[in-house]
């Protein structure tokens, strides 16, 4: 190998390019996680790790232990960490460290982008792809289940104790508790480990088991708690006789209240409580709907996780970060028209759109197996549609929704051989899905000034 560690990589080199313009973004957050008195041992350069994780996403490697090797055996790794070698361990915590401020990452690379001015955002186009959690089907639970998973091993952990403790209780004060001294400096050691998990705002998954099962056995109590809750406001408010509107009455001897069951229906997972088991057109899979608002030249503007399988609600939502993402990059132009398939239908949600962020939609009212319009949906909204559809013009407009957006996916599921989220939470999941993204990005920079 050459002495000199510049001459191992081309001067095009994707590595080279990686570095350099991580060298551009704002990594405050990454430094300021880290003590600036001397105290402790030094952490590894944070731009070095960032440029590591951004360079491996970007080249389809995600795995702690896959980034690891390569670190030992690719020479485009070994240039960006210096020729160290870095633990898989080092590599995972890291990344869960920062896990905000990686996923902010997606907003620097889109202002780069923008300076380049391959953000074109007269025409966007807005969908969603299923991805797999890092979790399976088969570990979903009903609340019945598990409450009886949750005795099972209560049952367990008492047969085991009484193994392991005999005839004592098990609680005695263990060693270092003994005196008050001793005792006082547990407990301010305590206090001080609580105060910092509650100054973590986005709450994680927990790795044991038993407290995942609890947890999820908490959530599905709480959603049925809400769920009898707006029952009972309901089911008040259509006592008064009075519609929404004010304007006309209504008969509340025709309404009648949804029989609620004693206990949660529904389930949960018990290794990603966040996640869902979503339908595609394939069938089932339990994870995450990715969403994506992409403008023209196929720049992902916006990007983020909903767990919801259908795309009705996320229309305005993702309208509406785009703008934030847009403002946050520096980009004075706001979207002209966005495109959407038929999933995206919502009333309110195109009146929200074109009245509130002055932003004309084209969003097909219709799936394209249908031919005629639907019963029951005429008039409005859906009359107009269809008829804008209907000409050449609007025609063609729509046409560039596919274009624009779908290849997005295709890149990043099938090129890139991206699958399924390799972290768990659906705060993880966010972080992963918007760094995956800003890579994304990163590569067209990179192809736009390499044929400059």
């Amino acid at each position: 190998m050459p002495p000199s560690l510049r001459d191992w990589l081309p001067a095009n080199h994707l590595a080279w390019f990686v570095m350099e313009t991580v060298d551009e973004l704002d990594l405050g957050p990454f430094y300021r996680a880290y003590r600036a008195d001397g105290h402790g041992r030094a952490a590894l350069e944070p731009s070095m790790m960032v440029s590591l994780l951004v360079y491996a996403y970007a080249v389809g490697v995600r795995s702690a232990r896959a980034i690891e090797r390569r670190c030992r055996e690719d020479v485009a790794f070994r240039v960006i960490t210096a020729n160290q070698t870095l633990d898989h361990a080092t590599i995972a915590r890291f990344r869960v460290r920062h896990e905000r401020a990686i996923s902010d990452l997606f907003t620097g690379v889109l202002g780069l982008c923008a300076k380049a001015g391959l953000v074109k955002v007269g025409v966007v186009a807005v969908d969603g792809t299923k991805i797999a959690a890092s979790a399976t089907h088969h570990q979903n639970r009903s609340y019945r289940q598990i409450a009886e998973e949750i005795l099972k091993e209560a049952g367990e952990i008492d047969a085991a104790e009484d193994e392991l403790y005999g005839e004592k209780r098990g609680d005695e004060l263990p060693e270092g508790f003994g005196t008050a001294t001793e005792r006082r400096a547990r407990l301010r050691e305590a206090k001080l480990a609580l105060d910092a998990e509650r100054a973590v705002k986005a709450k994680k998954v927990p790795r044991d088991r038993a407290k995942r099962l609890k947890e999820c056995r908490a959530r599905m109590e709480q959603d049925l708690a809400l769920r009898r809750r707006v029952e009972a406001e309901h089911v008040a408010w259509r006592a008064k006789g009075i519609a929404r509107d004010g304007s006309r009455k209504m008969n509340p001897h025709y309404y009648r209240p949804a029989v609620l069951p004693k206990e949660p229906d529904g389930k949960l997972n018990v290794t990603d409580p966040d996640s869902r088991n979503l339908k595609t057109t394939r069938g089932y899979v339990q994870g995450y709907n990715a969403q994506a608002l992409v403008g023209e030249g196929q720049i992902v503007i916006a990007a983020e996780i909903s767990t919801d399988t259908y795309d009705t609600g996320n229309l305005e939502p993702m309208v509406a970060r785009a703008l934030e993402e847009l403002a946050a990059a520096g980009v004075v132009d706001r979207p002209g028209v966005a495109l959407a398939d038929a999933g995206y239908w919502r009333n309110d949600a195109i009146e929200k759109i074109v009245n509130e962020h002055h932003i004309q939609t084209l969003i097909a009212p219709d799936a394209d197996k249908r031919k005629g319009p639907r019963p029951g949906r005429r008039g409005g909204l859906y009359d107009h549609a269809r008829q804008i559809l209907a000409t050449d013009w609007g025609g063609q407009l729509y046409l560039k929704r596919q274009g624009i957006v779908e290849p997005v996916f295709a890149q990043i599921k099938s090129n890139r051989g991206f699958r399924r989220f390799s972290r768990r939470g659906r705060s993880a999941v966010r972080s992963e899905w918007r760094l995956l993204t800003a890579t994304h990005n990163l590569l067209k920079l990179h192809q736009h000034l390499q044929a400059a």
